[in-house]
């Protein structure tokens, strides 16, 4: 068995990382990041009519630039796993559509990246494909309009808001390439978790308790420790969740230290005023395909942790009064 407890696989195999691609907005590509992005945008509309088509456009940008990298053609593609927060995930489905490959559609919110991953190297190790893509995207003015309130009203936002990012990431996963690539070592998949957060403008404590599950699961099952890692990041619960994570973690008797980072606070500075900082599936996308690739690539770190977090709220259930449920995923990432 390959499985360690009931959330964590262990992958023989190492699935490496052969390409991977990053795209970001304006405001993004002003932020301390900046100079780790593959692409960054002179403007959030590229070109078309509404924002869910400019962030259509924004996943195949993702998507076409990993593969370009990776110097394959649409083709050499054996699945394509990919979702969004959009109705229907059609940025993910619409992308899909432009090139001749098997697709799975997910939708995990903000955890797609992370799921996409977990999922591509659990069939790349079991020698089922050969090269499979995985990306997620997410605009900012789109997912407003959405989940809270269109742009057009110039809602004011509370101070525990935490601003979408307009951005894409996208792998490629495969058993070929150099024997030096980062490569996925194992999987923790997460399980739905509720503290009865119902807040839709206050996301980060909402997933911050489904971060704290999956982590202590890893840890268990592994027999590992933080210090195990040289880093460890969570996708996008911004400045409080973030806070909110280490307390539950220190009442599970697990100890966050300064390898703790998360791609929320990460992806904005403080004088961009985003108050609680960045979140949206584009938010660790971003960040782990540019800055955490780009570090294990340096080999100036050996062993990363990467859990993105989602908040599987929709409309319907907001509008209905429900609490809103959270998910994490989790892959470790290693250097030989």
């Amino acid at each position: 068995m390959k499985k360690l407890g009931k959330q964590t696989i262990i992958l023989e195999n190492k699935p490496k990382f052969i390409s991977n691609y990053s795209v970001v907005g304006p405001k993004e590509g002003k932020g301390p990041m900046s100079k780790y992005f593959d692409e960054i945008l002179d403007n959030d509309m590229l070109g078309q009519k509404t924002f869910e088509k400019a962030e259509q456009k924004l996943m195949e940008k993702a998507v076409f630039g990993a593969i370009e990298k990776a110097k394959l053609k649409s083709n050499d593609i054996d699945m394509y796993l990919s979702g969004d927060l959009l109705n229907q995930i059609i940025s993910a489905t619409f992308t899909a559509r432009k090139f001749d490959t098997t697709f799975i559609g997910l939708f995990g919110a903000c955890s797609t990246m992370t799921e996409s991953l977990a999922l591509g190297a659990c069939l790349v190790d079991g020698g089922y494909i050969n090269n499979v893509l995985c990306s997620t995207c997410s605009h900012f003015a789109s997912v407003e309009r959405q989940f809270r309130n269109p742009l057009e009203l110039g809602t004011q936002r509370p101070p525990t808001a935490q601003w979408t990012v307009t951005g894409a990431g996208a792998s490629i996963l495969s058993l070929n390439g150099d024997k030096n690539l980062p490569y996925i070592e194992c999987v923790t998949f997460g399980k739905v978790t509720d503290f009865g957060v119902n807040d839709v403008n206050n996301m980060g404590p909402a997933m911050a308790p489904a971060a704290m599950s999956t982590l202590v699961a890893h840890f268990k099952e592994t027999g590992r420790s933080p210090s195990d890692y040289d880093y460890i990041f969570t996708g996008d619960l911004g400045k409080l969740g973030s806070e909110v994570l280490i307390d539950l973690m220190e009442y599970n008797n697990v100890k966050l230290g300064v390898n703790y980072c998360d791609c929320g606070n990460m992806i904005f500075d403080k004088e961009q005023k985003t108050f609680m900082g960045g979140s949206g599936c584009g938010c660790s996308a971003s960040i782990l395909n540019s800055f955490v690739i780009e570090k294990l690539r340096k080999n100036e770190v050996k062993s990363v942790l990467f859990l993105s977090t989602g908040a599987l709220l929709s409309t319907t259930s907001s509008q209905q009064g429900e609490s809103i449920p959270g998910i994490a995923h989790a892959i470790v990432i290693r250097r030989d």
